[in-house]
């Protein structure tokens, strides 16, 4: 079976127990704080498992894609190493909810692995909890029982809390778990060590290949357990793992899931996969990052540097790595295999072929952006080399690696590499320890502490907030929440009219208040579905009942923003073409911001053409027409575009201003006119093929031209009240023009003038030819510069020049080397400037022929320039 046969299986045999195939959820998580990707089957049914909201059916199965990089789930560094990690998976998985639970969970296991796939179920091992003493749990005698119908008893293993007890993180649903592992061995292995002895024993060939997940607890803030009222199964295969066991396959990395882009690779970069281990590992890095960067830009997560950007540019920049040492690929190739993926994977997943051209454009700007970051890395790494070697030393100080790899994103192991090429070792200790230092401080920064939640009352929270901005409320549940030793409360409402934070909108502030009390929401959240009240302050009373008052100036400016970002995206459509696709947005009640997909710089004409297009359609007043709780086929018959990336139920909301059909959850004006105007305040690249608007609305954007208009009255005060400042401007920068080149043809006299007296004083020293002056007037850094690289090739041998200069009142220290003295000698300007800067209260480096150095002390010029000339011996 294919890949792709072996999926539809699991999809087809679940169908036929009863169960809605759902698709896969976005692999980027936008309106769960708690997550950044989707790492396991079950998160796109948290809300269900919460009891947050009702199932579409009790019944569920699909093919999640997931990615497992950073926290609990940190798989990165292995993946490649091995056989099995990957950073980009998918998991096959079905669910019930309060419906059927471990006795058919085993038995539908157990059919579709033996009786549909035909697996001999001797290879087959399964695991039970053992119990556990000190949580005062009992074996999972239950699950074992079920068990025993299909397998004997040495195939049926105790496994402890750490493997056989599933929890959803420190506090909620959790409950034992049965695994399912598979012996890939051959007969002759088997004979001498029974599988079960190897059954999680990080034995590559003895693998998990189904986790069966039985939730009947609940785990509260203090540690104890209560029984959860409605249970869940919540089963996750991994499906690379069953190819391979299928396929009868060594490693995932062999099957028909990754074979084709591995051979793409070799063919690209003239390596064969097999005959090398470390060109190996490099193939299966690059194949497995490849997909976890496609599906993450097709779900509209770009590489940047914060948060769940960051992780999909790590992971970019590790492949990039992996091929730049171990395939000498120096320039960007990576992109090039993405239409390879969207033609094994695209049938199933139909957001790659949509997104191949934004993909590969952005994958390719990423590369060739690192590729620049390790060649200057490289730079800073020759000049550490040289400073250690000019100490004496064979070890490189591991902080200095560590600030190559923070700031600058140089790989550490690409620094090993290097230094051991010079013969040189670098100390990882402290590396790992200024490591572990950062580690702890981004912990400490992002430590919550959460408790219990006190329930008040039961039922689902009523959102009014679409027409109504104030309404009778009580509090159904709270708890208090400590950050960074900061103390908040989050308040479940029965009925509000706060808009909680989702789809780019920002929550709601307002007042919760009765006869006796104001309570300030300074922000509105939206956790598991679930619209969550931010207050410093609980409530006196907290079952009292509330009226709920969102702040209605604010509200009505983020309504105005927000419908203003759909009139921004039909306007763009309509001048740059309909491959213009939403690519992000942030609505507050300030400003809006819109990202979107666009191959080049949006010119001024046609940004003007797009605000006044959206102009237009503000003064038509155009009224809103709000169509909820629309069956998806009605939806789309209206012309709403659903985006790639967002995850929509079976009955949506459609917001429609005339010819503006959208999906939306969020709040509007009432009709377009509300809105005043518009004004684009900025355009701007976000990544390879996504641009970026900004702009405001209303009020803000009158303000905006009265700041202009004060401006430029402002300017022709300036001019003489000139009455055409353009032209007044023009004659302005024409004479200070010739007045620069007039100051350009002064300083350059006098700078040869200067270099005939520095080489006529040029003093021999040891048969270094010694150039040092201290200029005493005002000279820029780039004229010393000039005067250096001047003498250095006048005196091209044993030349060693230092100038100190000042500019604008800070001092310059400037180092020019013959390059004989630096092969000859060991001498590197960079390293002496850095220690000469001392006396100048400053620092600088550079290149070991040319460095400078600024500072804060100008009285210690003379003393820094006799200092450089001091750690040259002479």
């Amino acid at each position: 079976m294919t890949a792709n046969e072996i999926r539809e299986s699991f999809k087809k045999f679940f169908e036929e127990q009863g169960h809605l195939v759902v698709p896969s959820a976005p692999m980027v998580v936008k309106d769960d704080p708690t997550l950044m990707f989707t790492n396991a089957g079950m998160n796109q049914f948290k809300d269900i498992i919460l009891g947050n909201t009702e199932p579409k059916s009790r019944r569920l199965c699909d093919s999640q894609k997931c990615l497992r990089v950073s926290g609990k789930h940190n798989d990165l560094e292995e993946v490649g190493h091995d056989t099995y990690h990957h950073t980009m998976f998918e998991m096959l998985g079905n669910w019930s909810f309060g419906d059927y639970f471990k006795k058919e969970s085993i038995e539908w296991a157990y059919r579709y692995l033996v009786d549909v796939l035909k697996i001999d179920p001797k290879n087959l091992y399964v695991t039970v909890f053992e119990g556990s003493k000190e949580e005062g749990l009992e074996r999972d005698d239950e699950a074992a029982k079920y068990w025993e119908a299909f397998f004997p008893a040495d195939h049926i293993i105790n496994g402890n809390k750490k493997d056989n007890f599933w929890e959803m993180g420190d506090t909620g649903p959790c409950g034992p778990c049965s695994e399912i592992h598979i012996d890939g061995r051959s007969e002759e292995e088997k004979a001498k060590v029974p599988g079960a002895e190897l059954v999680n024993k990080d034995n590559p060939e003895v693998i998990e290949i189904w986790n069966l997940v039985f939730m009947q607890y609940n785990r509260k803030a203090d540690g104890s357990l209560e029984p959860l009222p409605a249970k869940v199964i919540d089963t996750g295969m991994g499906f690379e793992r069953l190819v391979r066991v299928m396929q009868g396959k060594n490693s995932n990395y062999d099957t028909d899931v990754f074979q084709p882009i591995i051979r793409k690779i070799g063919e690209l970069s003239g390596f064969e996969y097999g005959k090398d281990e470390k060109v190996d590992i490099a193939m299966r890095v690059i194949a497995d990052h490849l997909r976890a960067i496609a599906f993450s830009i097709a779900d509209g997560q770009l590489p940047s540097n914060a948060k769940a950007g960051y992780v999909i540019r790590r992971i970019l920049r590790r492949a990039v790595r992996y091929a730049y040492t171990f395939l000498d690929r120096r320039s960007a190739f990576i992109y090039q295999l993405v239409p390879t993926l969207v033609a094994e994977m695209g049938h199933a997943y139909p957001e790659l072929p949509a997104q191949e051209v934004l993909i590969s454009r952005v994958m390719k700007e990423e590369e060739e952006s690192f590729l620049r970051t390790l060649a200057t890395g490289i730079n800073l790494l020759d000049g550490v080399i040289s400073e250690t070697k000019a100490a004496g030393q064979t070890e490189v100080d591991g902080s200095k690696a560590f600030t190559l790899f923070d700031t600058y994103g140089f790989p550490f192991d690409l620094t090993q590499l290097i230094c051991a090429e010079h013969g040189m070792t670098v100390n990882e200790e402290q590396f790992n320890a200024d490591m572990q230092k950062q580690k702890e401080r981004a912990r400490n920064a992002a430590a919550v502490e959460t408790d219990d939640w006190v329930v008040l009352g039961e039922g689902e929270t009523q959102f009014v907030g679409w027409d109504e901005t104030e309404h009778e409320c009580r509090i159904l549940r709270y708890r208090r929440v400590q950050q960074k030793k900061q103390t908040h409360y989050e308040l479940v409402l029965d009925t509000t009219p706060f808009y909680a934070e989702m789809g780019g909108q920002v929550g709601d502030t307002g007042v919760l208040t009765n006869a006796g009390e104001k309570v300030e929401i300074f922000d509105t959240k939206r956790e598991n579905n679930l619209p969550i009240h931010l207050t410093r302050q609980l409530p006196a009373d907290p079952s009292a009942t509330f009226h709920a008052q969102v702040d209605v100036k604010a509200r009505r400016r983020s309504e105005a923003n927000h419908t203003a970002t759909h009139l921004l995206d039909q306007a763009l459509r309509e001048v740059l073409g309909t491959h213009v696709e939403q690519k992000g947005s942030l609505v507050t009640p300030d400003y809006l911001r819109f990202d979107f997909s666009h191959f080049q710089k949006v010119t001024r004409e046609e940004l003007r053409q797009v605000e006044r297009l959206v102009n237009s359609r503000i003064r038509e007043n155009i009224a809103l027409q709000d169509h909820r709780d629309l069956p998806m086929d009605e939806a789309k018959k209206l012309g709403a575009i659903a985006l790639f990336g967002e995850k929509y139920g079976d009955r949506v909301r459609v917001v429609q201003f005339g010819t503006s059909v959208e999906f939306c959850g969020g709040c509007h004006a009432s009709s377009t006119g509300q809105i005043g105007m518009i004004r684009i305040l900025s355009e701007s690249s976000v990544a390879a093929g996504v641009r970026r608007i900004e702009a405001i609305t209303g009020q803000a954007a009158e303000e905006s031209i009265y700041a202009m208009e004060d401006m430029v009255e402002g300017m022709k005060a300036l001019f003489n009240n000139a009455k055409d400042l353009t032209v007044a401007i023009k004659k302005t920068i024409e004479e200070n023009d010739g007045l620069k080149r007039q100051v350009e043809d002064f300083v350059k006299e006098r700078i040869q003038a200067m270099r005939g007296k520095l080489i006529e004083s040029a003093k021999d020293i040891d048969g270094v030819k010694v150039v040092k002056t201290v200029i005493p007037t005002s000279t820029t850094p780039d004229a010393v510069k000039d005067l250096a690289f001047q003498l250095a090739g006048m005196l091209p041998e044993n030349l060693l020049c230092v100038i100190g200069s000042t500019h604008e009142g800070k001092p310059l220290l400037t180092v020019m080397l013959s390059k004989n003295l630096i092969e000859s000698r060991g001498y590197n300007a960079g390293a002496m400037v850095r220690e000469a800067a001392r006396l100048i209260k400053g620092g600088g480096g550079g290149a070991p022929h040319f460095a400078t150095a600024g500072g804060k002390d100008a009285d210690g010029l003379e003393a820094a320039v006799d200092k450089v000339i001091e750690l040259a011996g002479l």
